[in-house]
């Protein structure tokens, strides 16, 4: 082997650990990146969607007026089938959603988020901007992805007929639009915020 080609050998090892070096901070920076994304709730229903509670047995059985154990064993899908008889449901002993809506624990569904909630706009507008960023239409989220009072997404904003970025619009416009939006779709654009208001 010619000594240039010797020489030429470290550079290309140097340069492959660089190369490797750059893909796994590029795939961590990725990671945080869409972690930040996901704690705002963002106009943008198609991107994010809200993750529904789990109901635990211990819930279920405090609703039922039981002891409170946490074992979902035959005491508790009888004291169940008693509460479906009572309530007009299918009494299978299993706390199905028609069982937990009766029992006042059903989550949110997309369909409750879709539905224009009764109540003043003004007022349930007012508490989604707060907890979608303190009522601060000047707020973007830490990626730069969800932007204003309501934490519009750029595509959404432009869809509603918004120019420019939502920050930076004025704050009545800002409202303007999303109350268009919110008499189109309901809640369901901002499912974390929404199912909040929901469960209220």
């Amino acid at each position: 082997m010619p000594q240039t080609d010797l020489l030429f050998l470290p550079h290309v090892r140097r340069f492959a650990v660089l190369a490797l070096t750059l893909a796994a901070l590029l795939a961590v920076a990725t990671t945080a990146l869409a972690a930040d994304d996901a704690k705002t709730g963002g106009a943008t229903a198609e991107e994010t969607q809200a993750t529904p509670k789990k109901v635990t047995t211990r819930q279920i059985q405090k609703a039922l007026g039981i002891k409170a154990d946490g074992v979902m064993g035959p005491k508790t899908r009888r004291a169940i089938k008693r509460f479906q008889k009572r309530n007009g449901l299918k009494a299978d002993g299993v706390a199905g959603p028609a069982t937990l809506e009766k029992l006042g624990l059903a989550t949110p569904t997309d369909a409750t988020l879709n539905s224009v909630p009764t109540g003043d706009p003004a007022t349930i507008l007012a508490q989604i901007a707060e907890c979608e960023s303190g009522g601060d239409p000047t707020a973007v989220s830490p990626t730069g992805k969800y932007r204003g009072k309501y934490q519009f997404s750029q595509p959404t904003w432009e869809a509603l007929g918004g120019t420019g970025k939502p920050d930076e619009a004025e704050e009545t416009v800002q409202d303007e639009l999303a109350l268009a939006l919110y008499n189109e779709r309901g809640l369901a654009p901002w499912p974390s915020c929404g199912a909040k208001i929901v469960e209220a």
